[in-house]
């Protein structure tokens, strides 16, 4: 943008230079990337191009960017158990290796326990796993039922849950019906 002809720019004031220097700061430089085209044709470079001179960097030159590590892949998100086990752990024939009840929590208190008891049973080696959550409170129009019963299944299906989860489904009636879920766990790497 430039400024009209005959026009003189107008200085910053006391104010505006301090929220300036305010600004400037808190800012970082981004980081350079190489495009994937030009490291591509780096790769082909001919053989019998000789390997370039190391030169002495100057004060003025940004430092090479750093090789980017690979980012390990994501497990997948958690999805229904199979019929079968399901089926197996409602008969009794799968025991159910850990249980965890949250009953009275708030949603904060049970997203820590709910975390931890899934930590804990992976590293003992659970299989499945029973987390009871309730129904809810049956009141009147105004009470608010079953908030753990709807955040526990959303929890389950969050990125730092995927390492420890393989699928989840409602717990048959003799496990707690809609009150209470099976929980397949991932087993530890």
């Amino acid at each position: 943008m430039s400024k009209p002809p005959g026009r003189r720019a107008r200085g910053l004031s006391k104010d505006e230079h301090d929220l300036w220097s305010v600004v400037t700061r808190s800012i970082a430089p981004l980081r350079v990337r190489k495009s994937r085209v030009h490291a591509h044709d780096e790769t082909e470079a001919a053989p019998e191009q000789a390997a370039p001179a190391k030169t002495k960097r100057t004060a003025s030159a940004p430092p090479p960017p750093a090789a980017e590590k690979p980012v390990p892949k994501a497990p997948p998100a958690p999805g229904p158990l199979e019929r079968k086990l399901k089926s197996r752990i409602a008969r009794g024939a799968q025991s159910i290796d850990a249980r965890i009840d949250l009953h009275g929590m708030t949603q904060a208190q049970a997203y820590g326990a709910l975390l931890r008891f899934l930590r804990r049973a992976q590293e003992d080696g659970a299989v499945t796993g029973l987390v009871i959550t309730g129904k809810g409170a049956r009141g009147g129009a105004d009470a608010e039922t079953g908030v753990l019963r709807r955040q526990v299944p959303l929890w389950l299906a969050l990125p730092e849950f995927s390492t420890l989860v393989v699928g989840f489904s409602p717990a048959a009636i003799a496990h707690g019906g809609d009150g209470a879920l099976y929980v397949r766990l991932r087993r530890k790497r």
